[in-house]
């Protein structure tokens, strides 16, 4: 009897559906590392689709992994020979192999599925990866919080500023949503009335946390001395990590709000949904944008800094090294942030230049400069000495052919007498 598994691609993610040890052994084969799907919404988007990716077995038997694609895992599924829905975007299909074996997944089910004909199941499908893709990054954001210590519930509560401090029960409420739809399976409408108004408040304490970093690099820009530029650094370095926090912490809410947003638009207007889906993504790709543009000027003002720091190092050997200091830290947090959320880094951070490095530099150009003026010298020295030789052969030259002239004459005068 021949395994089988379904396999259901949104752009990079990949759900692999199917019995518990064939999925495994596919991921195996294929080297993908994979997270389990989360059984109830999992089992509530696909009904018994899943199911019928093995023949007669139970749903309750059915597993499935979810797969973030690289560049090189994508372009070995895209050789499986998945076919592609011009309603979803999605690429599905069943693949079949010899059970007990680890390769042999190359042949596809006759009839392609039990997503092909079902234009219902295929719609909850893509939902599905597109709640399993947002799922995913709030996770990453959950590990970047945790690595970079940042509490964001404390930096909140810390701000006096009104709208900020609602973001902390915000925060409760999307959490409390997002348990209650794991256990039931949907978002019922007393869980939606609950989250719906907490949108506005997400998006403002975004604003403001975006603004504070503009203000960070504005005030690098405007310092000139390098002791002001060395006080704009380290503050620069304090903040900006619990701002880059708190814009992380507000994309993680957001994407949680979308993951309730298609249960509620699933269970309320079906129709809308895959137009509703797209919207969402390209909601999320504006703010990726705006935050992009934002956390670059800060890095470009950071790495402008070093630069000038470095410049300076032999006049401020311990300022300047402290501005390249915080100016790195700001750059790597930054990066740290973009790699999160998907969005490529710019620049790298800036090597600290040395006072001993500056000041040998100093010293080669000096002796350089020096050894290009003995060279100078002495050639001038040489010019100087060949022309006076030159001058003195003339003379000597002219007072012998005078003399010559005068005893001529006097031979002359003499034979006249």
């Amino acid at each position: 009897m021949d395994d089988a598994i379904e396999l259901i691609r949104d752009g990079d993610d990949l759900a692999v559906i199917g019995d518990e040890a064939t999925v495994e052994r596919f991921l195996v084969s294929e080297g993908l590392p994979s997270r389990a799907l989360r059984p109830r919404p999992f089992r509530s988007a696909l009904g018994s689709a899943a199911g019928a990716a093995q023949a007669g077995s139970d749903m309750a038997a059915a597993s499935g992994r979810w797969v973030k694609l690289t560049k090189e895992s994508a372009r070995r599924i895209d050789e499986l020979g998945l076919r592609k829905s011009a309603e979803t975007g999605l690429s599905t299909g069943v693949l079949k192999g010899p059970k007990g074996q680890i390769k042999g997944f190359v042949e596809f089910a006759k009839d392609g599925g039990p997503l092909k004909g079902n234009p219902a199941r295929l719609a909850d499908a893509a939902t599905l990866m597109a709640q399993l893709a947002m799922q995913q990054a709030m996770d990453e954001i959950t590990d970047y919080l945790a690595a970079i210590d940042e509490k964001v519930g404390d930096v909140l509560r810390a701000q006096e500023d009104a709208a900020l401090a609602k973001m902390v029960g915000a925060d409760f409420v999307i959490e409390e949503a997002m348990t209650i739809r794991d256990e039931v399976g949907r978002v019922s409408d007393i869980t939606w009335s609950k989250v719906q108004a907490t949108t506005e408040t997400i998006a403002t304490t975004q604003v403001y946390a975006l603004r504070r970093l503009d203000a960070l690099a504005e005030k690098m820009e405007q310092k000139a001395r390098i002791g002001e530029l060395a006080a704009a650094a380290e503050e620069a370095g304090a903040a900006a990590g619990q701002w880059l926090a708190v814009l992380a912490r507000c994309f993680q809410l957001q994407d949680g709000m979308a993951v309730l947003e298609l249960d509620r638009v699933k269970d309320a207007s079906p129709e809308e949904l895959a137009r509703h889906r797209e919207g969402l993504r390209i909601a999320r790709r504006n703010r990726l944008e705006l935050v992009s543009r934002s956390t670059e000027r800060l890095v470009a003002r950071m790495n402008a800094a070093a630069d000038e720091a470095n410049a300076k190092v032999l006049l401020h050997p311990t300022k300047s090294p402290a501005v390249v200091r915080w100016s790195n830290q700001v750059v790597a947090g930054v990066h740290d942030f973009h790699g999160r959320l998907g969005i490529e880094s710019g620049r790298e951070a800036s090597e600290t230049r040395r006072w001993v490095t500056a000041a040998t530099e100093v010293r080669d150009k000096a002796l350089e400069t020096g050894a290009k003026g003995v060279v100078a010298a002495r050639n001038l020295g040489n010019g100087t000495l060949d022309r006076a030789g030159s001058a003195k052969g003339r003379l000597s030259t002219g007072i012998a052919e005078r003399a010559r002239r005068l005893r001529a004459g006097e031979e002359n005068r003499d034979a006249e007498a």
